[in-house]
């Protein structure tokens, strides 16, 4: 099933954080490396990333959460920014390590951008690094394309060495 959240208050955030453990554990050891107490240096990740959806992503116009689930678990995410009509910014597309190897993110992006296309012509950025291969062949799989190198940040305008720009387009 796929999800659309547009509020914070709509989202388990339990299990949106059990979909993002991998990565907030990096964060819990990037950012609170004098934590001794490994799970509070987590949970201070965890909370970092619950407020920066409170008090960032979810104050601007037209930003969804999406989520697909299978069976009660949630497998895979992304969010989306709206940068102008029919422009879009993917971002944070993840899959539980769980349930990679299955299909899952393409399964995600397809069901995004079928919604997508319900509202009208629209363009899909999103920024891959370039040694992310599986995520590469699975933009790839689902029509994207490379469009830039260096990759180019439409939320901060900044350009990013280690990335490749990824477009998808339904104009």
């Amino acid at each position: 099933m796929l999800y659309q959240f547009t509020a914070l208050k709509e989202i388990d955030t339990r299990k949106l954080m059990d979909l993002y453990a991998e990565g907030n554990t990096v964060n819990a050891e990037e950012f609170y490396p004098n934590i001794a107490d490994r799970s509070q240096a987590l949970k201070r990740a965890e909370q970092d990333f619950i407020d920066f959806l409170e008090t960032g992503f979810f104050t601007a116009p037209d930003r969804v959460y999406w989520v697909l689930e299978e069976d009660g678990v949630w497998v895979s995410a992304a969010r989306t920014c709206r940068i102008e009509d029919g422009l879009y910014y993917l971002e944070a597309l993840e899959t539980h390590p769980d349930y990679r190897r299955r299909g899952y993110a393409a399964k995600l992006l397809d069901a995004m951008l079928d919604a997508l296309k319900r509202k009208g012509p629209f363009k899909l950025c999103d920024c891959v690094d370039k040694e992310n291969v599986p995520s590469i062949k699975t933009h790839k799989k689902c029509g994207f394309s490379v469009a830039s190198d260096p990759a180019v940040n439409y939320l901060s305008g900044n350009t990013c060495d280690w990335e490749y720009g990824m477009e998808y387009s339904c104009i």
